[in-house]
């Protein structure tokens, strides 16, 4: 089987994440998966933000978990977060983010890290306490955080979902 197929049919979603952590070359990989991504007229708006810090993952997942009014939030725990933000007002940014965010779940699968699609922070941004985090981050105040990567070794390995049938029509 083609290598990068295998790499698309085995990866899943993590929830469950060992303590073990990710090297610092091992995110530089992931995160240069993530900026080849293909971009809206390659303008490459986005602006990557990588957190390994535990303490400032556990404060972002408070902030959030606050303003979702959510009863606990914590992120999965993972080891570290990948925010992908762009320009709220760019028509491109989330399909932009998503293509770089689906390039770091390939590269991480490929290292053996278990990755999750974290899509809160896209209603949340503009939130007073997580706008807070958002710009002591660096991330401008014109910026949405379209989707966040949790990543970790994972504790366990979840079964594939079966696919839908009847999403495909080839018209030859």
């Amino acid at each position: 089987m083609n290598s990068i197929l295998e790499t698309i049919l085995t990866r899943r979603s993590i929830r469950s994440f060992s303590d073990k952590q990710i090297s610092k070359e091992d995110l530089q990989t992931i995160v240069q998966a993530g900026i080849y991504a293909p971009s809206g007229k390659n303008q490459q708006s986005w602006k990557f933000t990588v957190i390994q810090k535990p303490e400032v993952i556990e404060k972002l997942a408070a902030a959030v978990k606050q303003a979702l009014q959510a009863e606990h939030y914590d992120f999965y725990c993972p080891n570290a977060l990948i925010l992908l933000s762009n320009d709220r007002n760019n028509s491109n940014g989330l399909a932009d983010c998503a293509c770089a965010l689906e390039n770091i779940f390939l590269m991480a699968k490929e290292l053996e890290i278990g990755s999750c699609w974290i899509n809160q922070l896209k209603d949340t941004s503009d939130n007073p306490e997580v706008r807070t985090l958002l710009t002591d981050f660096k991330i401008p105040s014109s910026h949405i955080v379209w989707g966040v990567a949790a990543l970790g070794y994972a504790k366990e390995q979840p079964q594939p979902k079966p696919r839908k049938e009847g999403t495909v029509h080839y018209i030859l």
